[in-house]
């Protein structure tokens, strides 16, 4: 008997609408039973009815806009070292390493990109570090740290809906990762991947960002409708993923993984941009990385925990592991599944 092709990759797009402005209980049950089957199935989905203001995207878009498109003499001045806030240039990091993966072409990343955060200031009554959150560098561009932080209160917005519908479709209390959050290190981090023509050597693979996990609770992405992004199917193969109009993307982080002993996903995404007459076509996103409490200790469900269940980790320790990887050049060797999902996908044993 000649195999059953699979189902077609595809990922589900839900409607939020029930939760953003109020709808009956059977309205917002049909859309935890529909998340919880995207989170199962493929670990992103579309969602729609989210509330963003157009004027708040098109503010974002524009401070992005104007941010990148400066000499990359200024964008250097707002690098800080060692800390996951200002400006990262052009092959800086290397995001595999955050799973403790080589990329094969052992090239660094060929995307730029600006992180703002939430601050230890932002919550006085706490005794907690700026070494855990960082301090936000606003670059001298008129109007830019409004027109990010309008979007960045939007986008935070959006991700504590999006834990309120996890913690119906996995059956837990309203408040289950509201406590996990309450004073959550969240980064919002603006890409960008245009490089001059004559600054990429492609006798290799050229990779926009390479195959990595999130590192947190969930992200939520705004991306162009552009080719690029690619998501790792349960059939190990890369399929291209783009937003419908007026969708965001949204994905699930190595913290959620755990929690449910991967019932839901923190699947593999990399991005590889195209390249058109040896010039990258630009391609930009935003995501919103809802991390959780830097304090807070995460474990596995009872109800999801396997017969080899994740080890319970504190938040700081794992976001300090994932990172010292993808911006400091450390393998994490405490990343073994999603290690493992991404050699299985490329078919080669790397050391």
């Amino acid at each position: 008997m000649s195999p059953q092709p699979s189902e077609p990759f595809e990922v589900p797009a839900v409607d939020i609408d029930p939760y953003v402005r109020g709808g009956s209980a059977d309205e917002r049950a049909a859309v935890a039973r529909a998340v919880d089957d995207a989170c199962s199935r493929v670990g992103f989905i579309q969602i729609l009815g989210h509330g963003i203001p157009e004027t708040a995207i098109a503010g974002l878009t524009s401070a992005v806009d104007d941010f990148f498109g400066l000499s990359m003499e200024v964008k250097r001045e707002y690098r800080v070292e060692g800390a996951n806030r200002g400006y990262s240039p052009p092959k800086s990091e290397s995001l595999s390493l955050s799973l403790g993966v080589e990329s094969a072409s052992r090239m660094n990343d060929f995307f730029e990109a600006y992180n703002v955060g939430t601050e230890a200031r932002s919550f006085p009554d706490l005794d907690l570090s700026e070494d855990d959150y960082g301090l936000n560098l606003w670059p001298d561009v008129p109007g830019f740290e409004d027109r990010v932080q309008a979007y960045y209160a939007e986008a935070g917005r959006v991700a504590r809906t999006l834990t309120r519908i996890f913690a119906d479709a996995l059956g837990q209390s309203p408040d289950f990762f509201a406590d996990l959050t309450d004073h959550s290190i969240d980064v919002l981090r603006m890409n960008n991947y245009a490089l001059p023509e004559g600054t990429v050597n492609l006798d290799g693979d050229l990779t926009g960002m390479g195959e990595h996990t999130d590192f947190g609770i969930v992200t939520v992405l705004w991306a162009d409708r552009v080719a690029g992004l690619q998501v790792l199917g349960s059939d190990g193969i890369w399929h291209d993923v783009s937003p419908s109009p007026g969708a965001l993307l949204v994905n699930l982080g190595d913290l959620t993984a755990r929690i449910t002993d991967d019932h839901w996903m923190s699947t593999l995404h990399r991005v590889k941009p195209p390249v058109v007459d040896g010039r990258i076509q630009r391609r930009r996103s935003v995501a919103y990385f809802h991390d959780g409490n830097v304090d807070a200790v995460v474990s596995t469900l009872p109800e999801y925990a396997g017969p080899d269940p994740y080890e319970p980790v504190v938040v700081r320790d794992h976001i300090k592991a994932k990172l010292a990887g993808s911006r400091h050049g450390t393998k994490n060797t405490a990343a073994e599944r999603e290690a493992a999902r991404v050699l299985a996908a490329a078919g080669e044993n790397r050391s």
